[in-house]
């Protein structure tokens, strides 16, 4: 089905998709040529579906299965975060280290 011109209620999901896109990538990057566009655009793809965290159940990534609760405080303290940066920095992943 096609979307009206604009519409953005027909198409919500895409729409929504496309203004994070253009708030958390493209607002904050100079694109050169189309090659480098799609190379953005394919990152911030992964990123988007398989490490952000969404506004939905407990936060969980679409492509991933919901996380286990930590119940007991003393397994918060030996933690230990690592940032991983992605397009020169414009994206942040955060992961446990091993």
């Amino acid at each position: 089905m096609l979307s009206g011109i604009k519409m953005p209620r027909m198409n919500s999901i895409m729409e929504r998709w496309v203004q994070t896109c253009r708030r958390e990538l493209l607002d904050r990057t100079l694109i050169w040529n189309q090659r480098h566009l799609l190379h953005a655009l394919r990152e911030f793809e992964d990123f988007y579906n398989s490490h952000r965290p969404h506004q939905g159940i407990a936060n969980a990534r679409p492509l991933r299965p919901l996380p286990a609760p930590t119940a007991k405080p003393e397994q918060l303290d030996p933690l230990n975060i690592r940032r991983h940066d992605r397009l020169g920095g414009i994206l942040h992943e955060y992961h446990h280290a091993a």
